[in-house]
């Protein structure tokens, strides 16, 4: 496997949360890209780490990094967006921007597209949404 290390930070809420992540907050996210290949290229690598840094952490900076990731449910979220920032980067999730849930969105939707013709895949997706707290997807 190799692994790639890229962070973020972005807002998000969860809808229908008991606590505190029910109001708009951020984090500084830490999430590790595990990927796998068939075989090991002709120099000795799954791929090179600066490919996954741009392939799938340049997807993370366009579209999450510095932006408010939303469940694409959460229409008072929406509306405000659209009325009063609309030029504010944000991403309607199609689930609620748990850090499984983000972890799981970049395991199945976000690796495939970016990987394609690669001949790499990823098997686990690490999202660390604080020091102390984190989740992980995997294939």
């Amino acid at each position: 496997q190799a692994v790639r290390r890229i962070q973020f930070a972005a807002g998000h809420r969860v809808l229908g949360h008991e606590g505190k992540c029910a109001h708009l907050h951020g984090h500084n996210y830490v999430v590790f890209f595990h990927a796998e290949a068939e075989s090991l290229d002709r120099i000795g690598r799954v791929i090179d780490f600066s490919v996954l840094k741009e392939k799938l952490g340049g997807w993370v900076e366009e579209y999450w990094d510095h932006g408010f990731i939303y469940y694409e449910k959460d229409e008072e979220v929406a509306e405000v967006f659209e009325k009063q920032m609309p030029a504010h980067r944000r991403f309607a999730l199609p689930s609620n921007p748990t850090a499984e849930n983000l972890a799981g969105y970049l395991l199945h939707q976000v690796g495939p597209e970016q990987l394609k013709g690669t001949g790499v895949r990823l098997v686990k997706v690490v999202v660390w949404e604080t020091e102390n707290c984190y989740a992980e997807v995997v294939l």
